[in-house]
């Protein structure tokens, strides 16, 4: 692996690294005192004395490293920082009576310094230093019978004690470093999990409200064309008016159709079914028929026309979408609100935009009772303004609607047209 492949090495891996070099440096620090003894003072009756306190000191410090290092690992719930005073205490006070049994043991002291700087508060461990750096010169000037302590006992101590001070200050810093990194990706985890969470939820709320859109466009407005003609198709046939109940019937059979192949279509995420094979255009001007003949089936005499102003371009799907289902929303209104004798769909294509006009004769409304239509109503109801803003909003398109009592209403929709847009030359032309 290159220099480059090669993983960064954080600051956990460089604490881990110091810790492990402080357990092997104390042990071999030890092992080579308790050699020592038995070697230099092989004469001295109490050296099994010190080799035995020198197994029980190992014991003791072993014991509590593989407690820390089995709760750090998760190995074990029981938290040895509570003992760590007790543990330390015992581990300097055996150090203390072998430094005092044998002057080899002063190097151990090393190790301890940085134990006392880790574990103690910051004053306390300090203070822990400086008294083993005197108990150490103190040792080492006994051990060498002279009446003043020599230059090497004092410096050696006081040099490894202040070297301990400022590694042990580095250690703290990178300590420090590793628990805001953890604490940053555990924000950072936590962070992308609520991210991930709203966007499943925004994701759900976006499909729920095309579904949303698709049913109320669609298969509701079927509906109830199908309940609407069934009912004329009733009358006639009281009536004795075989002629047109045979009509009836057969705009129901063929809006049910419909129905069932926009219902198999939104769900797998398709276009219309009426915008397969064929143009927008060709598909309003069939809207247009479909509207008129649904409106004769109940006996209301609706006359829609249908026409294209400009040369016709080929626009994205999302916009036929948008359009056809604009139309087939604003002439359900027209025919089962408006009581209009006129419809007009015109369909405009200009160099900046394409524009989609329905106007009706009707008894029109006041557009202050927009904003009550636009919450819906108990009924489910209501939906399709809403439902036609959001269409339209969503292809970054204008939606405008005038209407006034007894005036019929224009429903006015504009969405831009992106540059270089060519001209179709007959997808959406004749």
């Amino acid at each position: 692996m290159s220099a480059v492949d090669a993983p960064p090495v954080t600051s956990d891996a460089i604490l881990r690294f110091l810790r492990v070099t402080l357990h092997v440096g104390f042990a071999l620090l030890l092992a080579v005192a308790a050699t020592r003894l038995l070697t230099v003072h092989f004469d001295r009756p109490e050296r099994y004395i010190y080799l035995g306190l020198s197994v029980v000191l190992a014991a003791v410090y072993l014991l509590g490293t593989v407690a820390e290092k089995r709760f750090s690992a998760g190995a074990t719930d029981r938290n040895p920082r509570r003992w760590a005073y007790l543990w330390l205490g015992i581990v300097t006070a055996l150090w203390a009576v072998l430094l005092v049994g044998s002057v080899e043991f002063s190097w151990v002291v090393f190790p301890l310094f940085f134990l006392h700087l880790h574990l103690l508060p910051r004053w306390a461990g300090i203070a822990a230093v400086v008294v083993m750096t005197a108990g150490v010169v103190t040792a080492q000037w006994l051990a060498g019978g002279t009446p003043a302590p020599q230059l090497a006992a004092v410096l050696g101590p006081v040099f490894g004690a202040t070297f301990a001070v400022v590694t042990s200050k580095a250690y703290r810093l990178l300590y420090q470093e590793g628990e805001n990194q953890r604490r940053a990706a555990d924000e950072l985890r936590r962070t992308r999990a609520e991210l991930a969470a709203t966007q499943h939820e925004s994701g759900v709320l976006a499909e729920r409200a095309r579904l949303a859109r698709e049913i109320h466009d669609t298969l509701a407005q079927g509906f109830s064309s199908i309940i609407l003609v069934s009912r004329a198709a009733g009358r006639s046939l009281e009536s004795g008016d075989l002629e047109s109940t045979r009509e009836s019937i057969a705009m129901v059979a063929a809006t049910a159709s419909e129905n069932l192949s926009e219902a198999r279509n939104f769900v797998r995420g398709l276009s219309s079914p009426a915008l397969e094979g064929t143009s927008l255009v060709e598909s309003l001007a069939r809207l247009c028929e479909k509207t008129q003949l649904e409106a004769a089936a109940r006996g209301v005499n609706l006359n829609c026309t249908f026409r294209v102003d400009g040369d016709p371009v080929d626009l994205p799907q999302p916009y036929r979408v948008t359009l056809l289902r604009a139309a087939q929303a604003s002439l359900a209104n027209v025919w089962l609100h408006a009581r209009a004798g006129t419809a007009v769909v015109s369909l405009a294509y200009l160099d900046t935009e394409v524009t989609l006009d329905v106007y009706d004769d009707g008894r029109g409304f006041a557009p202050s009772s927009l904003a009550a239509a636009a919450a819906g109503r108990a009924d489910g109801s209501g939906f399709g303004l809403v439902s036609l803003r959001q269409r339209v909003a969503a292809q970054s398109g204008t939606l405008e609607i005038e209407s006034a009592p007894g005036e019929g209403t224009v429903v006015a929709i504009r969405l831009p047209l992106a540059a270089g847009v060519q001209e179709e030359g007959g997808h959406d032309g004749n």
